[in-house]
C-alpha cells in the first residue's frame, strides 16, 4: 500500500475509534450517574389521595414465559383506583387460559378481558388497544406490553407528572431480565449495556420526542388530538410514532423515574437474531441519520477493524491501544450498567465480544432489506415506517 494513502487510512479509521472510544466513556459516566440521581429521586408515596384513576392495557398474544408472574405484578399496585383490560385477538389463545386465572385471583379489583379479532390496520397490536379502548373508563391510559414485570409503586411513579396539564405522554426505560439459556442472556446484554446507555447518552443532546413501548401513559385527550390509536394503525414503530405525534401537537413528553423490568426470552440465536434484526429496521427507517451513525457505539468492533488496519498500515501498536482500552472501557460499563440498573443476572463479561459482535453484524445487516419477521409473519417497512405484509399477518 502506497505511504500516503496508508496514512490517510490510518488518520481516516484512527479518527473514527477515538469518536468511538469517546463514546463509550460517556455512555459509562452517563450509566455511572443515573445510579446517582435514581438514588436521589424520591418516588410518589404510594395511595396518594390526589393521583386519578388510570386504566392499563395489556394486549396479549401468546403465553409468553412467566406470562402469569407478569400480569400479576400490574394487579399489584399500591395505588387507589386502577382498571387492567387484557386484549386478546384470538379466541384459541392459551394466554386466555392464564388471563383468566389472574382475573379469579383478584376479585375485587376492576379487571376484564377483550377478545377480538377486530382489524383497524396491519399492527395487531395497535388493532387490539383499539379494541380495548372501548371499554376503558379513565382518561389516562398506561400500556405495557406482555413481556414486562412492575413493582407496586409503579402507576404511582408515573402518573404522578399528569399533574402538569402539559404533560400528554409518560413513558419509561426498561432493563433485561432473562430467562432461558444463551440466547436470552445476550438479549438482555443488548438492552442493559447498549440500548438503555445509548438513550441516556441521546437524551444529555436531544429532548425526548418519542416513547418507548415498554411502558407508555397517555392522556386521553392527547391520544383523541392525533386521531386514536387510528393514526398508528399500520406503523410497525407504533411506539415512536405515538410520542412523535403527540409531541407535534404540543405536549411533552415526560420520562418518569422508574425502571420497568422487560423479561427477556430467546429461543435460540436464529430467533434474537431475527428480532434484533426487526428492532434494528424499524431504528433505521424512524431515524436514519441517527441509526447510521450508531456504528460508533459498537467500540469494541470498530476498535478492532482499526486494529486490523494499523497491521496492514504499520501502525500496530495505536490498533492494540485502542483494542485494549475499548475493552477496559466496555468491561467498566458491564460492571456499571449491573450496578445502575439493578441486575440479577450473574456477571459475564467475557460473552461482551460475542455480544458487541453480533450487535454490529445486526447493523450491517440491517442496510440489507425491508424485510421483518414478527411473530409468524413476514413484513417489509415502507420508508415512512408503515407495514407491508409480504407472507402471513402480523400479530402482537
Amino acid at each position: 500500500m502506497p505511504h500516503g494513502l496508508s496514512t490517510v487510512l490510518f488518520a481516516a479509521t484512527l479518527g473514527v475509534t477515538l469518536a468511538s472510544l469517546l463514546y463509550l466513556a460517556l455512555a459509562t459516566c452517563k450509566v455511572v450517574l443515573y445510579k446517582n440521581r435514581r438514588l436521589r429521586e424520591d418516588r410518589p408515596q404510594a395511595g396518594k389521595p390526589d393521583l386519578r384513576p388510570v386504566t392499563l392495557l395489556k394486549p396479549i398474544c401468546g403465553p409468553d414465559p412467566n406470562l402469569y408472574e407478569n400480569l400479576r405484578s400490574f394487579c399489584q399496585q399500591a395505588y387507589p383506583h386502577y382498571q387492567v383490560v387484557f386484549g386478546v385477538s384470538d379466541a384459541a389463545d392459551p394466554a386466555i387460559t392464564i388471563i383468566e386465572r389472574v382475573i379469579a385471583d383478584f376479585p375485587n379489583l376492576d379487571l376484564g378481558l377483550i377478545v377480538d379479532d377486530r382489524l383497524i390496520g396491519t399492527n395487531f397490536k395497535v388493532s387490539s388497544l383499539a379494541n380495548m379502548l372501548r371499554i376503558a373508563k379513565y382518561d389516562i391510559l398506561v400500556i405495557a406490553d406482555s413481556d414486562m414485570r412492575v413493582q407496586p409503586d409503579y402507576l404511582g411513579s408515573i402518573v404522578e407528572a399528569f399533574e402538569d396539564s402539559d404533560v400528554g405522554v409518560v413513558t419509561c426505560l426498561y432493563k433485561g431480565s432473562p430467562i432461558g439459556g444463551l440466547a436470552s442472556l445476550i438479549a438482555a446484554m443488548f438492552i442493559n449495556e447498549w440500548f438503555l446507555p445509548s438513550v441516556l447518552v441521546a437524551l444529555t443532546f436531544e429532548k425526548l420526542r418519542f416513547c418507548f413501548g415498554a411502558s407508555m401513559a397517555v392522556r386521553r385527550e392527547a391520544l383523541e388530538a392525533i386521531g386514536g390509536f387510528e393514526a398508528l394503525a399500520d406503523d410497525l414503530a407504533d411506539d415512536y410514532m405515538l410520542g412523535k405525534l403527540i409531541s407535534e401537537r404540543g405536549y411533552k413528553i415526560h420520562l418518569a423515574p422508574y425502571l420497568v423490568e422487560n423479561i427477556v426470552f430467546e429461543s435460540d440465536l436464529k430467533a434474537l437474531f431475527l428480532h434484533e434484526l426487526r428492532w434494528a429496521r424499524t431504528v433505521r427507517t424512524v431515524r436514519p441519520i441517527g441509526y447510521t451513525l450508531s456504528f460508533l457505539t459498537y467500540s469494541l468492533p470498530v476498535s478492532i477493524l482499526f486494529l486490523a488496519v494499523t497491521l496492514a498500515t504499520g501502525f500496530a501498536s495505536a490498533g492494540v491501544i485502542a483494542v485494549a482500552l475499548a475493552i477496559g472501557l466496555r468491561v467498566f460499563l458491564h460492571y456499571a450498567a449491573r450496578a445502575a440498573f439493578g441486575i440479577a443476572s450473574p456477571a459475564m463479561p467475557w460473552l461482551i465480544p460475542v455480544r458487541d459482535i453480533l450487535a454490529f453484524l445486526v447493523w450491517c445487516a440491517s442496510f440489507l432489506g425491508r424485510n421483518v419477521q414478527w411473530r409468524h409473519g413476514k413484513f417489509s417497512l415502507d420508508s415512512d415506517g408503515r407495514l407491508t405484509v409480504v407472507d402471513g399477518r402480523l400479530n402482537v
